[in-house]
């Protein structure tokens, strides 16, 4: 059964209702990086001089933050239904720019941006600032919490895949299609697990998000069981059905449903998917899957690009390996 390549009538008729929202959205952040990365230029603003950032500056908007606002709005076309906050501009980690946030938000969608401006109010620019001198990945995995989260493979593995999903999600249920064939050939890969409920699109993603949880709790390696049921059957669940489904795979997997069904309603489990989903907020995670290769970051369910980075990965280790003898 392949899947690589489509998505459930469900998340295409989403997609369509939001089709003015996503576009607005991906032109804030996908347009402005594409000029940045790209062209190598940044964009020209006629802003004025720079204000930084004040204890105060969330309650009263500077006209630094006023007039970033009005050149985004105009520049891709976001009317006032559409809400949008510049936040106070602070120092960054490079000599000469400001960090400001830009959050937009339509109804209960949002989505966050990170931009720079010259400290002269004269130039904004959207993309992300790299330090050659430092591994590039390092951070990430630094970043990454993997303590207590459900993980298949040997814990010293060579490559690490951690990937941030959304059981709802159907891409999501395309990535777990695409590992399922692909890490049987790849003995030396760990998976690790991280919830992400989207819930403002998924209705049900949030209530699968605690049976994994409270399966792993119970039995570690029963939550593959659950991972496997929710993904294979993933149209057959709906918000209405969700609890009996997910009590019904729980059965299945050998665990004990009056403790699993006392978890699932326990504040502990709750706030283990919040801790995951904020560990990926941290990690400027918007989307589901996203997934990291031993630090290397990867939006989406390309079997071809997730193959790439788990060889050159190995090939590394290889080439070092050969140097030191």
């Amino acid at each position: 059964m392949k899947r690589l390549n489509t998505e459930s009538a469900e998340a295409g008729a989403q997609r369509s209702q939001r089709r003015v929202w996503v576009f607005a959205i991906a032109a804030v952040v996908a347009v402005s990086s594409l000029r940045g990365s790209i062209q190598g230029q940044t964009q020209r603003a006629a802003l004025p001089s720079s204000t930084l950032d004040r204890p105060d500056a969330s309650a009263v908007q500077t006209p630094l933050q006023k007039n970033v606002e009005a050149y985004l709005r105009r520049l891709y076309a976001l009317g006032p239904k559409v809400q949008l906050t510049v936040s106070a501009p602070k120092e960054s980690e490079v000599p000469g720019l400001l960090e400001t946030t830009v959050d937009v938000k339509d109804g209960e969608n949002s989505q966050a941006a990170k931009f720079y401006l010259s400290k002269d109010g004269k130039y904004l620019v959207r993309g992300e600032v790299s330090d050659l001198s430092k591994d590039p990945m390092s951070e990430t995995r630094a970043l990454l919490q993997m303590k207590d989260a459900p993980s298949l493979g040997d814990p010293k593995a060579t490559v690490t895949l951690v990937e941030f999903s959304d059981f709802e999600c159907p891409v999501c249920r395309n990535l777990h299609d695409v590992l399922r064939s692909m890490l049987p050939n790849y003995p030396q890969v760990r998976v690790v697990f991280k919830d992400f409920p989207l819930e403002s699109l998924h209705p049900w993603a949030r209530t699968a998000a605690l049976a994994g949880r409270c399966a792993y709790e119970q039995n570690p390696s029963a939550f593959w069981k659950l991972y496997d049921s929710i993904y294979d059957q993933q149209e057959l669940i709906s918000a209405s059905n969700a609890w009996t489904k997910m009590t019904d795979f729980a059965g299945q997997a050998g665990l004990n449903p009056e403790a699993f069904r006392a978890c699932m309603a326990s504040p502990e489990a709750g706030a283990a998917v919040d801790a995951s989903k904020a560990n990926g907020q941290g990690l400027e995670v918007g989307s589901t899957p996203t997934v990291f290769v031993n630090g290397r970051r990867m939006v989406g369910a390309d079997a071809h690009l997730i193959e790439q980075y788990i060889q050159y990965e190995l090939a590394q280790l290889k080439s070092t390996k050969s140097s030191d003898k």
